[in-house]
């Protein structure tokens, strides 16, 4: 692959990218939905989330990551939900997933 092939693929992914964002407001105002259809898409979304945050709590590669780093989501779930700082957050899951990597936890 040259650098031209490697330029017309990058257009033509960014402008089907475009097409497909430009897409969504475009058609919400054509495209009506059921209030149950609408509910379900604003639940997908939250499971996406949560097995995308399971996913990479809980693996490493293709093995479990250990209990040191879903040890560390969990508080930062924990204080996500209590509506702590965020910095604070991220702090409290750092060190706890270090401070039980320190003491030996994988």
């Amino acid at each position: 692959m040259d650098g031209v092939d490697l330029l017309i693929g990058t257009a033509v992914l960014a402008l089907g990218t475009f097409a497909f964002r430009f897409a969504g407001p475009v058609l919400r105002s054509r495209v009506k939905l059921s209030p149950r259809a609408e509910r379900l898409m604003a639940l997908a979304a939250v499971v996406l989330l949560a097995a995308l945050v399971a996913v990479s709590a809980l693996t490493e590669g293709h093995g479990f990551a250990g209990f040191a780093r879903p040890a560390g989501v969990l508080v930062a779930g924990v204080l996500a939900w209590r509506k702590a700082p965020f910095v604070l957050v991220v702090v409290a899951a750092a060190a706890t997933a270090a401070l039980l990597r320190l003491a030996g936890v994988p």
